[in-house]
């Protein structure tokens, strides 16, 4: 087929000086150094990404297919810009799992934290720690939009919170007490590093560590009452009690936030889940408010960022959906 032909050091280069071409106001911002390079299908080669951190370049390869041109592609990357490293994370093992192993491929190491800029807040970055680097640049205009139209709260609720990205982000804009809840015991030293490195007191903040069902059943029981109860689930997770999917758990996710929002507070509810489409995500949204007898209205809507681009051919690439929800 013509597609061996094609994928040569040429073709690689014409994709990714596209790329970065559309990237341009990205690369010369002051206040965000954290931004997706190339987005796969959206960028014209499925099957990887490539992020920017402050002068590093993290590939993420999704199939050995396109991991085969890894050489080819890098030389082609390290011909077109300047960079301090190259990092890679291989994905592709049985359901997409991340291949263990020295992340790092060549330049200099990269210092832990290595710390990048987005809006200007301050975030901490590891680049060869595991599958994750400890922020997703998709969810920027989300912690943009809470930071600056959403921080004249009192208390907010961060559940599945990770690193407390969204925490920080409300912190920053003026949110007195935010709560975090992770199931992952090192989202609390995390967390706590994200609020400091922003000159925020982490001892202002709880960080808590429990499956995020639990702590719902616990809240109910004691009367909490939040202002703003932020959802961000990982499509699929395990604790010892239960099997969590998106799909089939949504909509008790919002039933259950929605009796502990305050009158008039919001619930911000957000999947990255592409084989979750936007309909019946909101469908879900809609039926669990309803089911629950809560008046609401929808406040806006955000999709990917511009840099995350999208191939408007394949429907799952537009996999970002964050729905922010006023309760009336």
């Amino acid at each position: 087929s013509n597609e061996k032909t094609k994928m040569n050091f040429n073709f690689f280069t014409e994709k990714l000086s596209s790329a970065i071409d559309l990237r341009k106001k990205f690369f010369s911002s002051k206040k965000t150094t954290g931004f997706r390079v190339f987005n796969g299908e959206g960028d014209g080669i499925g099957g990887m990404t490539i992020d920017y951190f402050d002068g590093y370049y993290l590939f993420n390869w999704y199939n050995s297919g396109i991991y085969q041109y890894k050489d080819k592609m890098i030389s082609a990357l390290m011909n077109l810009v300047e960079y301090k490293g190259i990092y890679e994370k291989k994905r592709f093992e049985t359901g997409g799992k991340y291949i263990e192993g020295n992340d790092f491929i060549c330049g200099s190491e990269a210092e832990e934290p290595l710390i990048i800029l987005e809006n200007n807040l301050k975030y901490a970055v590891y680049l060869n720690d595991g599958p994750m680097v400890g922020i997703f640049l998709d969810q920027r205009s989300v912690r943009n939009a809470i930071r600056k139209k959403y921080s004249d709260r009192e208390k907010v609720l961060n559940l599945f919170s990770y690193t407390g990205a969204f925490s920080v982000a409300a912190a920053c804009g003026g949110v007195k007490k935010t709560v975090s809840v992770d199931l992952a015991r090192r989202s609390v030293e995390k967390t706590r590093e994200n609020f400091e490195i922003n000159d925020i007191k982490a001892d202002d903040h709880e960080i808590i560590v429990a499956d995020v069902f639990d702590f719902f059943d616990l809240s109910v029981k004691r009367g909490d009452i939040y202002d703003m109860v932020i959802l961000d689930p990982p499509s699929h997770s395990k604790s010892k009690k239960k099997i969590f999917s998106v799909e089939k758990d949504y909509k008790e996710l919002i039933k259950k936030a929605s009796k502990i929002t305050s009158k008039s507070g919001i619930i911000i509810a957000s999947t990255n889940h592409s084989g979750y489409s936007y309909d019946k995500f909101l469908a879900h949204v809609k039926e669990a408010l309803s089911e629950e007898k809560v008046r609401y209205e929808i406040l806006e809507e955000f999709r990917l960022p511009e840099d995350f681009r999208i191939n408007r051919k394949y429907n799952a690439s537009n996999y970002l959906k964050v729905i922010f929800i006023k309760v009336n």
